[in-house]
């Protein structure tokens, strides 16, 4: 399907444009506009996704709303965009968190407001890029670029280790993405162009599709975070502020994700399957044991980042099956975390601004004297365990079916994660909000105020809306998810 409007490049430029725009000519005398102007970007640039899912046609695998132009003509490089089934849900995910991102900041950045909004404006766009690019050169150029906002909102905005942890984000993330230039250098000099359908088309020995695979593999690896290079993660996230922490939590993480599936998978399918035993044995370590390392955690920002990591872990798990089931669970899962980690953030945040404390110790017994944010904080702890009829639970499910049907003893090993789940967000939740008031912050709380349940309440919507009715996601992801799968079952030898 193509209509003249460039919805893609819309969703891509208009935040960013915006994002200049308020840095431009927003200060903190006029904070107040700069809000207000910062919310009316957000959701135009949200609007503007929404005729994608729309306008998507769910009978094909092939690209929709493809855009080309000439970029760098010397290289072989165009400006190509196009989604599928495979990412057009991530583009609507990032826009809609870019609004709830700038709403939780309302009141309590009061700081160089304009640059932060900024930032997650630009960020936001430059997500929207590594989605939609269908040039391996420009998902580059787009994937790098996201570092550059999201180390200033660490680095700026963040506590007291936000230096630290900034650096250690940006050296991680580097690191590992350099040797994805070289594959992506060698892959361009092996077929003539960046165009990344080519790629997939490309005959590649054995030993390349290896050390392709391993290329692609740091960087995504990183990106996930995979264990054992997971430990940027818990320090970002502890140092960064709320709307660092949701955009970290519900989009980046599945930069990482979405490249197996656009680049590690179906150019080097044969090492893919090769390597599958080594990518499954990961990710069980980081269901596993990083639930386990989740369930001695003192810091709440803590325990909810390496929740984060066991349940990438399942997303990494589910792939690598190779199961039409595992895939869909896993792509399922990725979204269904975009909502309830970003909610756990969030909910984090509105105790932190009221008592300036994460830790587990400073609290108790709020459900005294906030007992609508009590009911909230449960909803999104039971998902976080994936409680069904939440959206947690049906990633999880698919994932945990596929791999039974693949092999019990894994299936029975990632269905660990609903027991380990279960007992650091119930344990938290419980040390967190249950008991007799132990101590004069929590004496003082207010409930929510009406921006913070209307925020809370949309997500709370979604949540509940994906758990018990999935099939608007399942149906936009099916044909694309066989479609990849039959791509990587042929061998390129």
């Amino acid at each position: 399907m193509s209509n003249n409007i460039p919805y893609l490049s819309l969703a891509i430029w208009l935040p960013i444009a915006f994002g200049v725009l308020i840095m431009a000519l927003g200060n903190d005398k006029n904070a107040g506009a700069v809000r207000g102007a910062s919310l009316i970007a957000a959701l135009i640039s949200f609007v503007v996704t929404l005729p994608l899912y729309f306008g998507f046609d769910t009978s094909t695998a092939q690209l929709q709303f493809v855009e080309k132009l000439p970029w760098i003509e010397a290289f072989g490089a165009s400006y190509g965009l196009g989604v599928d089934g495979l990412s057009v849900w991530f583009v609507i995910l990032t826009a809609l968190i870019t609004v709830f991102v700038v709403v939780a900041a309302w009141e309590v950045i009061t700081e160089k407001v304009a640059q932060y909004m900024a930032a997650f404006l630009i960020l936001s766009g430059l997500m929207v890029g590594v989605f939609t690019a269908t040039d391996g050169l420009l998902f580059y150029v787009f994937f790098e670029a996201t570092l550059i906002p999201m180390y200033i909102i660490v680095g700026v905005w963040g506590g007291p280790n936000r230096i630290y942890a900034a650096f250690k984000f940006f050296l991680y993330t580097l690191l590992g993405s350099l040797l994805t230039l070289v594959a992506i250098i060698y892959l361009q000099f092996q077929s003539g162009t960046f165009e990344i359908a080519a790629w997939h088309k490309l005959p590649l020995d054995m030993t390349e599709q290896i050390l392709i695979f391993l290329a692609f593999l740091m960087a995504f690896a990183v990106k996930v975070p995979m264990w054992p290079v997971h430990t940027w993660l818990p320090d970002a996230h502890v140092e960064a502020p709320t709307g660092g922490s949701v955009v970290l939590a519900a989009i980046m993480l599945k930069l990482g994700a979405y490249g197996f599936l656009r680049f590690s998978m179906p150019i080097a399918p044969d090492a893919s399957h090769e390597l599958a035993g080594f990518m499954i044995t990961l990710s069980l370590i980081a269901v596993v044991y990083i639930g386990v390392v989740a369930l001695v955690q003192k810091d709440m920002k803590k325990l909810v980042a390496y929740s984060s990591i066991a349940h990438m872990g399942f997303v990494t798990l589910g792939f690598f099956m190779f199961q039409d089931l595992a895939v869909q669970g896993a792509i399922i899962q990725m979204i269904s975390h975009g909502f309830v980690s970003g909610a756990m953030f969030i909910c984090i945040g509105v105790l932190y601004d009221r008592v300036h404390s994460r830790e587990i110790a400073a609290y108790g017994g709020v459900v005294n004297t906030m007992p609508k944010f009590a009911a909230f904080f449960l909803l999104f702890a039971m998902a976080n365990a994936g409680l069904p009829a939440t959206s947690g639970f049906v990633g999880e499910f698919m994932v945990i079916l596929g791999a039974v049907k693949y092999n019990f003893w894994i299936g029975l090993l990632a269905a660990t994660t609903l027991i380990f789940g279960a007992a650091y967000s119930l344990w938290m939740y419980k040390r967190v909000v249950f008991g007799e008031v132990a101590n004069d912050n929590v004496k003082e709380l207010t409930d929510v105020n009406t921006r913070e349940f209307m925020m809370l309440g949309a997500l709370a919507i979604l949540v509940m809306a994906m758990g018990l009715y999935p099939k608007p996601f399942t149906d936009v992801l099916q044909v694309s998810v066989d479609a990849l799968l039959q791509h990587v079952a042929q061998s390129k030898l």
